[in-house]
């Protein structure tokens, strides 16, 4: 049976919102029906996203940090301040997923920050895009190389646009992660000349594109928290969360049916 599924929306999906008025940006999202809000540029943002999440009733059960170059420790500490259980690193760059041996560099380096968070009373988890999947090595792509070396404990949030983009089977890479994946990103695409279209912009809310959702979600019965994401959005970016947040409620009802 999977899991009992929560939504979240991903900050970065209103970056440009959140830096002209963040304070009714989080109202906002409260006000179209998120309860969870996925954080994004916690050490930039850390007093208005405090304020934010207080007066709207918001939590955040998790939080993006880039942590390759950044001050780590100050990352986590945001983190923790704002009520966070999971900081997610969002990626590690593309030049370093093409050998075996950059993935489990990759791996130790999240092992270390996993053992940092710890301290800071979190959990830690990494984020996918595509490169993760175009890279493969025999029979497994990087992401699962990566997963067969990280500690039991770290988790994976997978992008399911990102490794559909890739090329990957993603029902069957998630069957194979198993209960390594505690949060899914959801969103969806149309086709172009036969394959998923690549256009940032062309991105829509879950159930509007080409992308089967329920294999995937049935793939991944360990993921809690389903999150509404868009790299870019070409309609109006309130409207398309919105629909985003109905696409995944419907899915869920699928689900529970």
């Amino acid at each position: 049976m999977p899991a009992d599924r929560s939504i979240a929306l991903q900050l970065y999906t209103l970056r440009d919102r959140m830096n002209a008025d963040p304070d009714a940006t989080l109202a906002r999202a409260a006000e179209i029906g998120f309860a969870q809000i996925e954080l994004y540029n916690i050490v930039g943002w850390r007093d208005e996203l405090a304020r934010g999440l207080a007066a709207n009733g918001l939590t955040a059960p998790t939080a993006h940090a880039r942590l390759s170059g950044a001050d780590v420790e100050e990352a986590f500490d945001a983190a923790a301040s704002l009520g966070v259980r999971t900081l997610i690193d969002p990626m590690i760059a593309a030049e370093r997923w093409t050998t075996r041996d950059d993935v489990k560099r990759n791996a130790e380096q999240l092992a270390e920050h996993g053992e940092l968070a710890k301290k800071f009373g979190l959990e830690f988890g990494y984020h996918n895009h595509a490169w993760e999947v175009e890279n493969v090595f025999g029979d497994e792509t990087a992401l699962e190389v990566l997963a067969a070396e990280l500690p039991d404990d770290i988790g994976l949030e997978v992008d399911a646009y990102w490794a559909a983009v890739g090329g990957a089977d993603v029902a069957a890479v998630l069957t194979r992660l198993g209960s390594r994946v505690r949060q899914l990103h959801i969103k969806d695409a149309p086709l172009a000349g036969g394959a998923l279209s690549t256009d940032r912009e062309d991105q829509l809310p879950a159930g509007q594109g080409a992308i089967r959702w329920d294999p995937i979600l049935a793939a991944a019965p360990a993921a809690e928290l389903l999150v509404v994401e868009f790299d870019e959005y070409r309609g109006d970016i309130y409207d398309g969360v919105a629909q985003g947040l109905a696409g995944i409620r419907t899915l869920i009802e699928g689900e529970n049916a």
